[in-house]
């Protein structure tokens, strides 16, 4: 007599997919607040050095939306 086993086939719950982090998301939301008053702070009352703050800002928002790319592709 051959006993057949009923074999249902397992199913896996779907991957969810990843969330950010509130409280990153909090940090990162401060500290960009932060450097933007400080920056602007600086450009009002240092005029001499809202030239220079005003190039190292390009280069900065450059940085960090390059940063915000590869964030969010490596939570993929």
């Amino acid at each position: 007599m051959s006993a057949t086993i009923d074999q249902q086939p397992q199913h896996q719950p779907a991957p969810q997919p990843p969330s950010t982090d509130p409280v990153l998301l909090l940090v990162v939301g401060i500290v960009v607040v932060l450097v933007l008053g400080a920056t602007g702070y600086l450009c009002v009352v240092h005029r001499s050095l809202a030239g220079p703050i005003g190039a190292v800002g390009g280069v900065a928002s450059a940085l960090a939306a390059a940063f915000g790319v590869a964030l969010a592709l490596r939570r993929r």
